[in-house]
């Protein structure tokens, strides 16, 4: 801690050292819960503002994007402006781009809600991250966030049922409304318990790193959006990926040369971040895809009403919460390597099994189904985030968060988008699709998606036996 200043003093003792995990899991939760919410609320959203499902990715990875672009400088305004400020600051913005996104009235002003809520909410994961790996030790950081996780599962145990009771009864606007209360409660904890790390000497913002780098990822990710499209023509597209990564590899010539970058990618010599964020990356792209895909398929595909949509969401959030009690003797009993290798391949062969999934296929199975996916990615997420820190020194920990949450986020905007992509590319006429053809392209999608799952298994393979022992290990 010697390097970094306290302004909250009290903030470090044992009662806030308590606190602290349920603060963090209060904007963990909203965060969760609105997108499970929204997940569920997809079709009837998209009926309501006149557009087709398939479109409805344009809310949601306009939100990971906004992620994706913002969470590179919260390490450096958390360090800057320091912890409380910061992370209150984040759940301001959050709460009243929620309040925008209700009084929505088209998809492009939801889009921009959405933009301003990825703003605060950029912030918070990594922020949150950061004060708990400044808190607690190694040897407790694996505990700390699995607790912090544990309420944070809330969202996606009772996201799907709300949106389907607020989709069924109320107006698709009060999704984003029930925010607003929570975001206010956060507000009142942080500025009571939240401690205020800051770096005593913060070096200046590095804003031609800012700029190759959102630049790439927001013009990579609207290249992502219209594939597949007719707004654009192929050598339109080509030529506009080909800028993204102009910018993005400028921004690797930038940060070799720069003292202090805006993402430190000499972090990736660390054998075990440089596994633990490249193996999230390739396994929540396809990951990433299938809370959009599922809620489709039951509704749109099966016919299913959002209640009933969301019923069959949850048995994924009761898996989650549950391995989380013996998550760290699996780790510390097999260690991360098996672990993340194994139970890779696993969940790519359980989203292969989605594609079963018919009109014949009973609700029982399918919910045994979705609690094996949610008991097997909850072990996975968990892993690949505590691994991040394994070796990882603490004055480097504000840049190990915000390239593993920056990384997270831009997995996830991507795997919407893909999983949108290869869906559209098994169905003839995504805009006037017969019940069956978009049965066939969302299995279609869930087959790439489960596949791509199972080869990302391989990038696990770089980790030796007793990596990850540092936070696996409680002493």
């Amino acid at each position: 801690m010697s390097d970094f200043a306290d302004a909250h003093p009290a903030a470090t003792g044992v009662i806030s050292r308590r606190l602290l995990p349920w603060l963090i899991a209060v904007a963990f939760f909203m965060q969760s819960l609105d997108t499970t919410i929204l997940n569920t609320a997809v079709p009837s959203i998209a009926h309501a503002l006149g557009v087709a499902p398939l479109s409805m990715k344009a809310v949601l990875s306009s939100y990971t994007l906004s992620l994706a672009m913002f969470i590179p400088i919260s390490g450096w305004m958390a360090n800057r402006f320091g912890t409380r400020r910061v992370f209150a600051g984040a759940i301001a913005l959050f709460s009243l781009g929620s309040l925008f996104c209700g009084l929505a009235r088209n998809i492009h002003l939801l889009v921009a809600a959405r933009v301003l809520q990825g703003f605060g909410g950029a912030m918070m994961t990594p922020v949150g991250r950061l004060t708990l790996v400044r808190t607690f030790d190694k040897s407790e950081l694996l505990r700390a966030m699995s607790f912090v996780a544990i309420p944070g599962l809330l969202g996606p145990m009772f996201g799907p049922i709300a949106g389907g009771l607020i989709t069924g009864y109320l107006h698709w606007s009060v999704i984003f409304f029930v925010n607003v209360p929570i975001g206010l409660a956060g507000l009142y904890l942080v500025y009571r318990h939240l401690p205020d790390f800051r770096e005593a000497d913060c070096p200046p913002l590095d804003v031609v790193g800012l700029i190759l780098f959102s630049s790439g990822i927001a013009l990579m990710s609207y290249v992502l959006e219209v594939f597949g499209e007719h707004s654009l023509s192929y050598a339109e597209i080509t030529g506009l990926m080909a800028l993204a990564l102009l910018l993005l590899a400028g921004y690797g010539v930038h940060a070799r040369g720069a003292a202090q970058p805006l993402l430190q990618l000499g972090l990736f010599a660390v054998r075990t971040f440089r596994a633990a964020v490249s193996g999230s990356f390739f396994t929540r792209i396809s990951i990433g895809g299938i809370p959009f895909l599922l809620p489709l398929l039951y509704q749109v595909g099966l016919g299913y009403t959002p209640i009933q949509s969301g019923l069959l969401m949850m048995p994924q959030g009761f898996a989650a919460i549950g391995i989380k009690v013996v998550l760290q003797w699996i780790l510390a009993r097999f260690g991360y390597r098996s672990v993340l290798v194994t139970n890779t391949v696993i969940l790519g062969l359980l989203i292969l099994s989605f594609a079963t999934i018919g009109a014949r296929t009973p609700p029982w199975l399918i919910a045994l189904q979705v609690f094996a996916f949610g008991l097997f990615s909850s072990l996975q997420y968990t892993s690949m985030n505590t691994l991040v820190y394994a070796d990882v020194s603490g004055k480097a920990a504000a840049n190990a968060s915000t390239i593993a949450s920056t990384a997270q986020q831009l997995s996830v905007s991507f795997g919407v988008a893909a999983a949108s992509l290869v869906t559209a590319l098994f169905v003839p006429n995504r805009f006037h699709t017969a019940v069956p053809d978009l049965i066939h392209g969302i299995h279609g999608g869930l087959l790439v998606l489960g596949a791509g799952t199972i080869l990302s298994s391989s990038v696990f393979h770089s980790l030796r036996r007793g990596d990850g022992a540092a936070v696996s290990q409680h002493r």
